[in-house]
């Protein structure tokens, strides 16, 4: 799978043009997601020393990138008439998703599972419904003898 990831507020919190703190187990999780063999394009506004210094940021914690704002490393945009600056992939990590940016471990779960955040929701309910009929079930179903106190 090929993953577009946004630095500033997604891997690290906002302090741009400065690099903020890491957000918790965003680089873990990245390097897990390399692990299980995924391209990661880092996708960010940053440009010139501004995003070599994010790319040298990541490097330094393990997190190498196939591409950076491109769809692949060779590609050069001054050369192909055809050039479109939206990235090809099949998922977007990015801070400015509708509902905001999940925690690292929901979304290293969406992916390596293929879960939809609808999933999630979904089997989180089922969870709590679960539990809660369990509860009722257990109260409700105690066992009866036939002497009254």
């Amino acid at each position: 799978m090929t993953i577009a990831v946004d630095f500033d507020g997604t891997i690290v919190e906002h302090q741009y043009p400065e690099i903020g703190e890491e957000i918790p187990f965003a680089t873990d999780t990245l390097k897990m997601l390399i692990r299980d063999r995924h391209k990661l394009i880092l996708w960010s506004v940053r440009e010139g020393k501004l995003l070599d210094d994010a790319v040298e940021w990541c490097r330094q914690r393990g997190v190498e990138f196939y591409a950076i704002n491109r769809d692949y490393p060779e590609e050069q945009p001054e050369y192909n008439e055809h050039f479109s600056r939206k990235l090809k992939v099949d998922v977007w990590i990015d801070d400015r998703n509708i509902g905001g940016l999940p925690d690292w471990g929901t979304i290293y779960r969406m992916i390596s599972h293929h879960k939809s955040w609808y999933d999630l929701m979904t089997e989180a309910r089922q969870d709590m419904s679960y539990e809660g009929t369990y509860e009722r079930h257990s109260r409700s179903h105690r066992k009866r003898h036939w002497w009254q106190f």
